[in-house]
């Protein structure tokens, strides 16, 4: 079987549980991105496997069904004002897919694309100039049993650290960090007010900005529903964890 970047395929050793997309070769190493998770893996050809059935795909738009359509469909008099969102990935077909999830419940978010290394650096000038309500910080991330060690978890604490300087408070700004299998306890502790991965698992692509969209259509007057939201992303307590706070949404009359 040959395979070309750009196929979807899964791996034999892992039991085909993860569906990944080909985004190189190099040396007969076949280098893998999660469609649908933010998990980078390398594989030989031999353990790869051409994406053999629906059951993936009929379980992704299972979940987006249920996702979709957040904004209040009850307006009567009244108008909204949702949570502004600043959204920063490391991959930029994940931030896409985000920014078009946003859309669809009528959010305001701005998307920036920043290598997962530079988010320490970038992050505090990034709330100055856009003054979010909330700000997801993610990309890809992995836990190394071997050596009990993060590919990129230290980068999203630095990060967090820096925006929590910018802002104490966690109903000023919401922090979303993280991605697969990222250091969960330490970015709640650096500051973050939700964080993956408690059960160091992988999570869904779309898991940061569903978060992020429940937290922007949540009242700013009342407590978010903590356990609603985490319950509502695609592995639930096992892949984010959180701490209660405020909505971000601004409610007005007349409409």
């Amino acid at each position: 079987m040959e395979y070309k970047i750009g196929d979807l395929v899964t791996r034999k050793s892992y039991n085909h549980d993860i569906v990944f997309v080909i985004t190189d070769i190099i040396d007969e190493v076949y280098y893998l991105k999660g469609a649908n998770v933010r998990l980078y893996a390398d594989s030989p050809k031999e353990d790869l496997e051409l994406c053999p059935d629906v059951k993936e795909d009929e379980e992704e738009e299972e979940y987006l069904n249920r996702i979709n359509s957040l904004a209040p469909k009850n307006r009567n008099d009244y108008f909204y004002l949702p949570g502004k969102i600043l959204h920063i990935d490391g991959d930029e077909d994940y931030l896409n897919r985000c920014l078009k999830y946003y859309n669809q419940n009528d959010i305001w978010a701005i998307g920036i694309l920043e290598q997962e290394d530079r988010l320490p650096y970038q992050i505090r000038d990034l709330l100055e100039e856009y003054n979010p309500s909330i700000v997801v910080i993610t990309g890809h991330d992995a836990y190394y049993k071997s050596s009990s060690s993060y590919k990129n978890s230290d980068n999203f604490i630095e990060a967090v650290k820096e925006a929590r300087k910018y802002e104490k408070s966690h109903d000023k700004l919401i922090i979303i960090a993280g991605a697969c299998q990222s250091n969960f306890e330490e970015l709640i502790k650096a500051g973050a007010t939700f964080a993956s991965s408690p059960k160091r698992v992988n999570i869904h692509a779309l898991d940061p900005a569903v978060v992020a969209a429940k937290i922007s259509l949540s009242d700013v007057t009342k407590d978010i529903d903590l356990k609603g939201i985490i319950e509502n992303t695609k592995y639930g307590i096992k892949g984010i964890g959180g701490i209660k706070t405020k909505g971000t949404m601004y409610v007005g009359y007349p409409r």
